[in-house]
């Protein structure tokens, strides 16, 4: 019996993420509000009645792919955050860990870039809570820093913010020249590096301010 609810178990996982793969395959060419429940069955090749063994909406399922695609992201961000100190050698090396990212999940990147002010409110609310969830990572990161010394909660949240927005013009950089020849992609890297040190020395000298 326990072994039949394993195979049943294993087969509906199966079933869901083949929507989620098929969702995020058509959302390459067009947006969620625009895409249909019988796109998406069709693309699995099920009955449109099995979608809602899965999701209750078209809807819910964009928000599953926003889970899918920002919430594996979290120890990256994490790590790209301590990474990005005062060195251009460790900034160097958050931009190319948003580079590799890009590289290997170009659809999600696309998918949450068009999404995140696009049509489908639930969607955008997810989106916009997994990145006040990515700031709040950031400024509990930043606060363990010594050069947090001095600063409030609110300007440590500000610059969390700061370094979250700069991760995704980082990546959405990358994905408009993942195709581009290499010099181009190089250039894309030196410009995501500068303004990674632009906010570094920002971040610097902001008690200095008054």
């Amino acid at each position: 019996m326990s072994h039949t609810l394993g195979v049943r178990q294993a087969q509906k996982r199966k079933t869901r993420q083949a929507f989620l793969d098929a969702a995020l395959s058509l959302l390459e060419e067009q947006s969620l509000s625009s895409l249909g429940l019988r796109e998406v069955t069709r693309a699995v090749g099920v009955a449109p009645t099995a979608f809602y063994r899965h999701f209750p909406s078209v809807a819910d399922l964009g928000v599953a792919l926003v889970e899918e695609a920002l919430g594996s992201l979290h120890p990256m961000v994490s790590t790209t955050v301590s990474t990005a100190g005062d060195t251009s050698e460790r900034i160097a090396r958050a931009v190319e860990l948003i580079a590799g990212h890009v590289a290997a999940f170009p659809a999600h990147v696309r998918f949450v870039a068009r999404e995140r002010h696009g049509g489908v409110q639930p969607v955008r609310e997810a989106i916009q809570a997994q990145l006040a969830r990515f700031a709040e990572e950031v400024r509990a990161e930043l606060a363990a820093d010594p050069q947090a010394a001095g600063w409030s909660d609110d300007d440590l949240l500000m610059l969390a913010h700061l370094y979250v927005d700069q991760m995704l013009i980082t990546a959405s950089l990358f994905l408009e020249t993942l195709d581009a020849p290499e010099e181009e992609r190089r250039r894309a890297a030196r410009l995501a590096t500068r303004q990674l040190l632009l906010i570094s020395a920002g971040r610097r000298h902001w008690l200095d301010r008054d």
